[in-house]
């Protein structure tokens, strides 16, 4: 540890979307993984005297009047206490150091929107900034993921890296290569009010491709042939060509039993109504849909994913990213 503590600092993360390669990125295939800005965390850590019991060292509280982060308790829960133990083990926090760490989170929980990993991101930031601590990027990766293995059990790590950066990615077996975006359009994201069930969806998964056999190799080679080729219509501003791989990606999962009924409504909603491609994002069994849309034509979009079902929608540029 570097200087000396300060009195609080903040640290800040964001939601992040797949736009293809769930599932098939914990086995070693590519994903392509854009920031979402628009929905952030908040983190505040600051020193409040001090403490003898090791479980005491850190305290966290999370906040957000609209929702709440996952595990939202006082005290914390089982990965911000993981990750806490793990950056005071990398660091040099002494225990005497009793940290409270408040989280304010609009990333809603159970969505695949990354939100687990958005809130470890913050905590992780506000606390090095108190220590004075300067992480490296593979440093900090390591601790979100030690949270992220605690709330999910096998984490592919795209989380961890898309929640901290403001560049799309494209991300396989832990590592990620930066995009230069060229499509023209927006990127709506439509919540369905249900939570998702990824440890559930893998679970189902991993059943599937016990039972029959060659169908794990048949899923990834299907699912790194449309990422790859998403990959390539999104660098090359291909807005039609990534709509239809997302099409296709959605259908993968759909056909594997990750989708809903609701979330099939919402998808279909939006591809009437003009969108060049939607799907499911994140783990599966509920959570969100995302959809592309031309210049002018969101609103229209928007209102059909939410006559078909959806909550809440966000709209943000699909090619810009804005930090807040």
């Amino acid at each position: 540890m570097t200087g000396k503590p300060v009195s609080a600092r903040d640290g800040r993360a964001w939601a992040k979307v797949i736009l293809a390669g769930e599932h098939a990125v914990v086995h070693g295939a590519p994903a392509l993984v854009l920031p979402f800005p628009q929905l952030s965390v908040t983190a505040t850590a600051q020193h409040a005297g001090s403490s003898r019991t090791r479980r005491d060292t850190f305290s966290f509280t999370m906040e957000g009047s609209r929702r709440q982060a996952p595990g939202a308790a006082e005290g914390g829960n089982d990965a911000m206490c993981a990750l806490a133990s793990a950056f005071r083990a990398a660091v040099g926090v002494a225990e005497e150091h009793r940290v409270v760490v408040e989280i304010d989170c609009t990333v809603p929980p159970g969505r695949g929107l990354g939100s687990s990993a958005a809130c470890a991101q913050a905590a992780l930031g506000a606390m090095a900034q108190l220590f004075r601590v300067e992480l490296t990027s593979r440093l900090a990766f390591g601790l979100v993921q030690v949270a992220e293995q605690v709330t999910h059990g096998r984490a592919s790590g795209v989380d961890a890296m898309a929640v901290a950066t403001s560049t799309p990615l494209l991300f396989r077996a832990g590592t990620a290569r930066e995009l230069v975006p060229r499509c023209e359009g927006l990127l709506i994201v439509a919540d369905s009010g249900t939570t998702g069930h990824t440890r559930e969806a893998v679970e189902l998964l991993a059943r599937g491709f016990a039972s029959r056999s060659g169908s794990r190799e048949a899923f990834v080679r299907e699912a790194t042939d449309l990422t790859e080729a998403a990959e390539r219509a999104f660098t090359g501003g291909r807005i039609q060509d990534l709509g239809t791989n997302m099409n296709s990606y959605h259908v993968l999962l759909r056909n594997a039993g990750l989708s809903t009924d609701a979330i099939d409504a919402m998808v279909r909603a939006a591809v009437a109504a003009g969108s060049p491609g939607a799907k499911i994002t994140g783990g599966g069994m509920g959570g969100c849909v995302i959809a592309l849309a031309h210049a002018g034509q969101a609103q229209e979009v928007a209102r059909a994913l939410a006559s078909a079902g959806a909550v809440r929608t966000w709209t943000a540029p699909l090619g810009t990213v804005e930090l807040p």
